[in-house]
């Protein structure tokens, strides 16, 4: 399956665990390509400041794993106006991560992932999973690695729901 992992990262920490998720889905036979979101313009990002420079294509993946991290207690606004701007996502599969600083869901975690599903339903898709990322914890690398199998799980058994 051709899977691309679409993320906006401002520090590298959500492009970082794009990478992890990439490496396990690769592990388990699927083509899979990391594309940033970029943008021009006022960091922290800030509406009506900032343009997007680089908007992935998503017609080529059969699945597609949005990720980014948590601004404000929301979805980061440069991941939002890409989703946004995205056309029809009518039938696609989908997952998404948000990565942030501070301990608990409910410190942007659960808005922000909302506001990803949201959109991606609204255009028509099918989220498969959600996960949360939080810097904030002493067993990181374990937590990532959850995150990348839990993702990968996902589409496993859409996979044996097809076959």
């Amino acid at each position: 399956m051709k899977i691309g992992i679409i993320v906006y990262s401002q520090t590298g920490n959500s492009n970082y665990v794009a990478g992890i998720i990439q490496e396990e889905l690769a592990k388990r036979g699927h083509q899979v390509d990391v594309e940033r979101v970029e943008i021009e313009g006022k960091i922290p990002v800030e509406p009506e400041k900032f343009s997007i420079t680089v908007a992935p294509d998503i017609s080529p993946y059969d699945f597609i794993v949005f990720g980014s991290s948590v601004q404000a207690f929301s979805l980061n606004p440069a991941m939002v106006a890409y989703l946004e701007k995205l056309p029809s996502l009518n039938g696609k599969k989908t997952a998404c991560f948000v990565t942030k600083r501070l301990p608990g869901k409910w410190t942007g975690g659960m808005q922000a992932l909302g506001k990803i599903k949201d959109i991606c339903e609204s255009k028509g898709a099918v989220v498969k999973a959600e996960e949360i990322f939080s810097w904030n914890n002493k067993k990181r690398d374990q937590m990532i690695q959850r995150l990348a199998e839990n993702i990968a799980s996902s589409l496993f058994s859409m996979e044996l729901h097809f076959k």
